[in-house]
């Protein structure tokens, strides 16, 4: 057991470094080919982030443990919401944008929607992987011409650290190198680690996916957003969770499904879905009810994850 956790704890630590060093790597080669920060921000960025998520809900996939890849972005999903903005906003209140309240959280409830409706029938096909990743490019396109059209500002915390000056080529491929591999190796030591686990505690690993593994890829988000709290840098949005969970089911789900079709069981469908579609929806008052989204309202998020998890065990 113990080895097991070893390795979830090693398999978690190379996927947030890899994530990074990814993230590094690919805004440094976006740089060198003259991308806006605009156009890095929404694409490079934004899926360099859901990286971890990616890698691990393949890798589950091709290990014949599609409860760990379900319960991988299910649980992030719920997770980013009810438990890393609960934190952040009971730190410090969390303005929301317009973009947000326009554009990104209505498509996060779109995407939300459609998957649970692709999962009705116990299976994400192929065909419905492909629609789902057809869909978020349009998203995207769409976002990057609406926001060259009023020209608004990328509010990206991880552009802070874009490149400046002379550009080595070299140095940002090895970055991403490094981060491919980490990822590798941090996935499957993560699933591995993660199967073994539930096997050997007698625990579904619907549940270690839905908890230690989907918790373990929140990390990212979760450290930064409260840092970001705690130095009051609003900057670090609203939008940018809601993002990341658009990212997390129409990339990692819709990729994961179009090269290898993902059986659903019947619970998670019944049970886990109802939980991530109300989470998501009961965010639309608390966005609309003052200037920012308060401490009250990062209560209820917090005291809904935890009610979550007690009802999941």
């Amino acid at each position: 057991m113990w080895f097991n956790i070893f390795l979830i704890v090693i398999g978690l630590a190379a996927l947030v470094v890899g994530g990074d060093f990814l993230v590094k790597g690919a805004v440094g080669i976006a740089v060198k080919a003259r991308l806006s920060k605009l156009v890095i921000g929404m694409t490079v960025v934004s899926f360099g982030t859901s990286a971890p998520e990616l890698i691990v809900s393949l890798q589950a996939a091709f290990d014949n443990v599609p409860e760990i890849a379900i319960g991988n972005v299910i649980g992030s999903n719920i997770a980013n919401l009810a438990l890393v903005l609960g934190i952040t906003v009971l730190i410090f209140p969390m303005p929301v944008g317009m973009n947000t309240k326009k554009y990104d959280w209505p498509m996060m409830m779109i995407a939300s929607i459609l998957f649970y409706l692709f999962a009705l029938n116990f299976s994400i096909a192929r065909w419905e992987g492909i629609l789902m990743f057809i869909i978020l490019i349009g998203f995207i396109i769409f976002l990057v011409v609406n926001s060259r059209k009023n020209n608004v500002r990328m509010d990206e915390e991880a552009l802070t650290d874009m490149p400046t000056g002379k550009i080595n080529i070299w140095k940002y491929l090895g970055f991403l190198a490094v981060g491919l591999v980490m990822l590798y190796f941090g996935s499957q030591w993560l699933v591995g680690g993660a199967s073994d686990l539930a096997l050997g505690l007698g625990v579904s690993k619907h549940i270690i996916g839905i908890t230690i593994v989907a918790f373990g890829t929140s990390v990212p988000e979760l450290v930064t957003s409260v840092v970001a709290a705690y130095r009051k840098e609003t900057d670090i949005s609203v939008g940018n969770l809601v993002g990341s969970n658009v990212f997390n089911i129409l990339a990692v789900i819709g990729l994961t499904a179009a090269i290898k079709p993902i059986p659903i069981e019947s619970h998670v469908v019944s049970w886990d879905m109802i939980w991530m579609l109300g989470i998501a929806f009961i965010l639309l008052p608390m966005m609309f009810i003052g200037p920012r989204i308060g401490r009250v309202s990062g209560i209820i998020l917090i005291g809904s994850y935890i009610t979550y998890i007690l009802l999941l065990f």
